[in-house]
């Protein structure tokens, strides 16, 4: 089993930025690629960007091309979301996942394994 913890969600003005933090514990060993989705109110969950856990292979949604950026930092079994330029169609809850089948970035929901509770970020005009 996998938990994971994000934090650092919070209400900012659109251009503003935010960094989401998604702190892994457990059977850390077993994952291969984790990912950042956002759920807003009655829409579904979607995909924003992954990371291949221990490489630097990188998928993002157009939707955040070029304003957001996944990392990791391994040592500290955490995944990062940094958020620049927000816009209010960003307003969403974002939810971390971990993958622990492949080893390349996934941005299908279904394949992530385990899933954090969410952070909610507001961006008001």
């Amino acid at each position: 089993q996998v938990q994971l913890v994000e934090s650092g969600g919070g209400l900012v003005q659109a251009g503003d930025s935010l960094r989401l933090s998604c702190v892994a514990s457990g059977r850390t060993l077993s994952m291969y690629s984790a990912g950042w989705f956002r759920q807003a109110p009655g829409k579904e969950r979607e995909f924003v960007a992954a990371i291949a856990w221990r490489g630097a292979m990188t998928v993002y949604a157009d939707s955040v091309k070029g304003r957001f950026t996944i990392s990791t930092d391994n040592a500290k079994n955490t995944v990062y979301l940094q958020m620049n330029s927000l816009k209010p169609e960003d307003t969403a809850v974002y939810y971390c996942g971990i993958n622990r089948r492949v080893l390349v970035p996934e941005t299908a929901p279904s394949e992530y394994d385990y899933w954090g509770q969410g952070t909610q970020v507001t961006v008001s005009s």
